[in-house]
Order: structure tokens, then C-alpha cells, then sequence
């Protein structure tokens, strides 16, 4: 049987020491690093998101705003509340909530975001710091995944790892993050051939494709590491993530759960991102 990979115990044990960090911040410059997000309408799993990153500020002690949009609001407004987050010295992450509305143009607004205040690591210039290996600020989930595996002693170093999905917000910098780890790496993907076979070399399973239960237990080989980013839910309102869990649990030595593994790890390390950014911007990092 695998040995669970527990996200939410590594993430409490991560949020204190952010906290006590924190704490020292304060000390040390009488302020908190402060977090900014915004919402564009009024999507249910955004504003749960936006909620929860609210909460988490509040436990680590970070100073935090957040902003509301209707469904309305213009490009122009828009990239005018950015840009003002962007001049505001209490504000040291700026997160524009995804998706946006239709009308609105993503990929503009997120190249407005100073790319010392873009704690999501969106932007061009910190994808391309991420790609050479000399970066502040990490994507998220795939930084969470980096901490989960570092936590449970599992070493990336020689390792075949093969990551489903090249998605730029999961999948690519996964790919990265792992290559800089020392392992072997593999991107698969909806056009890749023999997928099965390739998926059962892998010391180290990555699964972020978004299609409930895809990966089977003849996916993968014996002893494999299976971290599940998937979140799906069935239309019995059941959660699961793009790994079958009930058939791959046996096989794999270690599995993260859907709830409860890769997703309370995300906007932990949107936190510790928007610690860094307040470091920098304080000048305690090149």
C-alpha cells in the first residue's frame, strides 16, 4: 500500500513558518508583506478561491486587499486598478483571479502586473527566469508539488519523471521545476503516442490533465510516486482528481489524495511567493 502524501500537513506546517517569518518581517520593517487579489464577476469557484486566499493571509499575518468586480468592468478599468496596485508600496502581490470574462483580455492584463509583484509567476519575464533556473517566484501548484516530494523525501535526482499535461500554468513549469531537480523528463499530451507505455516508465507520476480517474493502475509501474493536481467533480458532486485513486493506490509507493493533497499546498505557496516579493522589495534579495 502507498504511503499518503498529506498536503494538508505539510501545508499547516509551512503556513507556521511563513507565520513566524513573517512575525519577523514586521519586526524589522514595522509593516506585513501585503497581498492584493482581484475578482471579475462572480464565477462560485473563484470566489471560493478569492475566500480562501483571504483566510490564509489572515493566518500568516500579511496585510491583504481585495477587489470585487461586476461582471462589467471595462479592459480599461481594469488595467487602471492594476497599474495602481503596481505604484502601491503597501502591495507586494498582485493576483488577478483566472479565468476572466470573456471580454476581457488575459494575457494583457497579466503582462501589466510588475513582474516583481506577480505572485502567480505568470508573467513572461519571471517564465523565462523559471525556464534558465534563476527564479524568485514559482507557479503555484507545481511549486507545491516541489515542496510535497522535498517533505517526504523523495529525491528527483536521476529519476524518470513524466508529467501529463503542458498546460503553462501546471504542466510546463512542472517539467521545469523537475528538470532542475535533476530528473529525467517527459511531457505528454493529448497528441503523444503510446501513452500507456510511456506513463509506466515513470519513477514519477504527474497527472494534470483534467479528465476525472484517467490514469489506471496499468498506467503506471510498480513503486511509482503518483501526484494527482486534477480537481473534477462528478455529477454525483463527489471529488476526484485525474488519477483512480481505489486502483492505483496499491501499486504506487507513494499517492496524493483528491481532496486534500496537491490543492491545500496552492495557495500556500502563493503566500511564501508574496513573502519573497516583500523580501525583494525590501532589499533583502538580489
Amino acid at each position: 500500500m502507498a504511503t499518503i502524501i498529506d498536503g494538508k500537513l505539510i501545508s499547516k506546517k509551512v503556513r507556521e513558518e511563513i507565520a513566524a517569518d513573517v512575525a519577523v518581517f514586521k519586526e524589522k520593517y514595522n509593516c506585513a508583506p501585503g497581498l492584493a487579489v482581484i475578482i471579475v464577476g462572480n464565477d462560485p469557484a473563484s470566489q471560493v478561491y478569492v475566500r480562501n486566499k483571504k483566510r490564509g493571509c489572515e493566518e500568516v499575518g500579511f496585510y491583504s486587499e481585495s477587489y470585487e468586480l461586476p461582471e462589467s468592468t471595462t479592459q480599461e478599468e481594469l488595467i487602471a486598478l492594476v497599474e495602481r496596485l503596481n505604484a502601491d508600496d503597501k502591495i507586494h502581490g498582485i493576483l488577478v483571479q483566472l479565468p476572466l470574462p470573456k471580454h476581457l483580455d488575459e494575457t494583457e492584463v497579466l503582462l501589466k502586473i510588475k513582474p516583481e509583484k506577480d505572485v502567480d509567476a505568470f508573467h513572461p519575464y519571471n517564465v523565462g527566469k523559471i525556464m534558465i533556473g534563476n527564479y524568485d517566484l514559482l507557479p503555484c501548484t507545481p511549486a507545491g508539488v516541489m515542496v510535497l516530494l522535498e517533505r517526504y523525501g523523495i529525491d528527483v535526482s536521476g529519476k524518470k519523471c513524466v508529467v501529463i499535461g503542458r498546460s503553462n500554468i501546471v504542466g510546463k513549469p512542472m517539467a521545469m521545476l523537475l528538470l532542475h531537480a535533476n530528473g529525467t523528463v517527459t511531457i505528454c499530451h493529448s497528441r503523444t503516442q503510446n501513452l500507456k507505455e510511456v506513463c509506466r516508465e515513470a519513477d514519477i507520476l504527474v497527472a494534470s490533465i483534467g479528465k476525472p480517474e484517467f490514469v489506471k493502475a496499468d498506467m503506471i509501474k510498480e513503486g511509482a510516486v503518483v501526484v494527482d493536481v486534477g480537481i473534477n467533480r462528478l455529477e454525483s458532486g463527489k471529488l476526484v482528481g485525474d488519477v483512480d485513486f481505489a486502483e492505483v493506490e496499491p501499486k504506487a509507493s507513494f499517492i496524493t489524495p483528491v481532496p486534500g493533497g496537491v490543492g491545500p499546498m496552492t495557495i500556500t505557496m502563493l503566500l511564501k511567493n508574496t513573502l519573497t516579493a516583500a523580501s525583494i522589495a525590501r532589499g533583502e534579495k538580489d
